[in-house]
């Protein structure tokens, strides 16, 4: 299976919490639009405080990105403490990596206060080197880890098959947890706080008005509220302030059964790029689960979701030839900033709407970052952090990269002058999609299993890019700024929130 259905399932049962869908005008100190561990985060921080809180989805609550991480709590950016240096200079790294060790901790502190059962421990976490690649790197990474104030211990060798002598760097006191597990304690402590979740409510619009802000859903319910937090996997507020300011990029996991205490529960990373990363998760009887990913691409420039799962399985297996049979395969969408660091914080030219977007495939720790961050920013006005995480910063350093992530977004653009993927719909087969050309138009095509035809504009509603058809996980995917369509045009992620317009045949 891609998506295992109890990844999608709602995080509720046994948390005393409930959801509804958005129904009428109600009224919140903080309204927190994205039910991700980032938006609960901030909910719990502000719950705790005494704020009256509603968070709001436009799905289920839990059943988003969160939902498909791969857990990994590491206080060292997987772009290397070198790379942050160079582009954001010392003291900005050194922010971030203590905020990232701040954010581990307070996901420890909170987990053993509500006594939630989502499996968290410290352990140790281990940077590689893979074959073939530059063996400085280790070196260089071990010096700018002391720089920055994290703890490096230079070893050799790695618990894999052919990697016994390879250099490695060991970073003490990292973590792993389930995070759905996580969520369902924060979404029972939020609820018994008094605060109010909403699902299956897409907001379409969040405006800052002289006594607050005004929450606005596809179907016309209204949110007021003294501030509200966007914590989408990209902001649906913004048009680009943020959004040109960081690429989406999709990466793909494998799940394998494998025989309890074959491997020692640690993190384990290697310097490919895109790099592999693999943590076990404890299992039932005589297994654990190996989880595995990698082999990230560009959202919307490869459509071999498949084949790059082969591609890690075939990696996992020559590594570790105790595997075990695949229990569950998928892929998450993770948002890269220009720069490196999240955008966490008032959202650029507002006073009372704060965002937390750019996880930069870390977002389990950017999410508690943003509940420390932006709760002291509504409840004290300013964190030691915001200057790092600033969203209205400008990544002049970072402007090459920039240059370049839009160049690949604007490209989308001429797509609309190609033909289309086939000539007619009659070429595509059941469960698939295709673009097809309609005179001047192209249009997203997907046949349903029993021949239902659904034809929608290959337009993306955030800000006009041309969508591809993502046949691993059966939707539409905007390469600009990550958008995702269900293959019937309902919008699935942000910054979209309008379904791709219908066409008549």
């Amino acid at each position: 299976m891609n998506v295992s259905s109890e990844r999608s399932k709602s995080i509720w049962e046994g948390v005393g919490a409930t959801a509804a869908r958005l129904q009428g005008e109600i009224k919140a100190e903080v309204a927190v639009v994205g039910s991700g561990i980032a938006g609960m985060s901030v909910a719990y921080e502000l719950a705790k405080a005494g704020k009256n809180v509603a968070v709001i989805d436009r799905g289920p609550i839990g059943g988003g990105m969160t939902a498909r991480t791969t857990a990994h709590l590491s206080s060292y950016s997987d772009d290397g403490f070198r790379e942050l240096i160079d582009t954001r200079g010392l003291e900005a790294a050194k922010g971030w990596q203590e905020s990232q060790a701040a954010a581990i901790s307070r996901i420890e502190a909170i987990q053993a206060e509500l006594g939630a059962a989502c499996d968290f421990r410290r352990l140790d976490a281990f940077l590689f080197l893979a074959p073939e690649t530059d063996p400085g790197v280790i070196d260089s990474e071990l010096v700018a880890s002391a720089q920055v104030g994290m703890i490096a211990l230079r070893q050799e060798g790695v618990p894999f098959t052919g990697l016994e002598a390879t250099p490695v760097l060991r970073f003490p006191d990292q973590a792993t947890f389930h995070p759905t597990k996580y969520l369902a304690a924060l979404a029972g402590a939020i609820s018994r706080s008094g605060g109010h979740f909403y699902s299956e409510s897409p907001v379409s619009s969040v405006e800052e008005d002289e006594n607050g802000v005004v929450l606005t859903t596809l179907e016309g319910a209204r949110v007021l509220a003294d501030a509200a937090v966007v914590a989408t996997n990209a902001p649906i507020n913004d048009r680009l302030a943020i959004s040109a300011k960081q690429a989406p990029y999709r990466t793909y996991v494998v799940a394998f059964e494998i025989p309890h205490a074959s491997l020692p529960d640690a993190l384990y990373w290697d310097t490919l790029d895109p790099y592999h990363y693999v943590r076990l998760q404890p299992g039932e009887g005589d297994f654990d689960i190996l989880i595995v990913g990698g082999e990230d691409h560009k959202t919307g420039e490869s459509n071999d979701g498949d084949a790059r799962i082969r591609s890690l399985t075939s990696w996992t297996r020559g590594l570790v030839p105790q595997l075990g049979r695949e229990k569950a395969r998928w892929s998450g969408q993770v948002m890269e900033p220009m720069d490196y660091m999240g955008f966490i914080g008032r959202s650029p030219g507002a006073k009372r709407v704060y965002v937390a977007t750019g996880d930069s495939g870390q977002g389990m720790t950017h999410g508690a970052v943003a509940g420390l961050l932006i709760s002291d920013l509504i409840l004290r006005g300013g964190s030691p952090w915001q200057s790092v995480y600033d969203p209205s910063r400008k990544p002049m350093k970072a402007a090459g990269e920039f240059i370049k992530e839009n160049v690949s977004a604007a490209k989308h653009f001429v797509d609309y002058l190609k033909g289309g993927e086939v000539a007619s719909t009659q070429e595509i087969a059941p469960g698939h999609g295709a673009i097809v050309r309609n005179g001047l138009e192209k249009v997203a095509a997907y046949r349903e299993a029993d021949g239902t035809l659904y034809l929608r504009s290959a337009s993306c509603t955030h800000v006009g890019c041309h969508v591809h058809w993502n046949d691993f996980e059966k939707c539409w995917d905007c390469p600009c700024h990550g958008s995702q369509f269900a293959p019937d045009g309902e919008a699935l992620n942000a910054p979209a929130f309008s379904p791709l317009r219908k066409i008549e045949s």
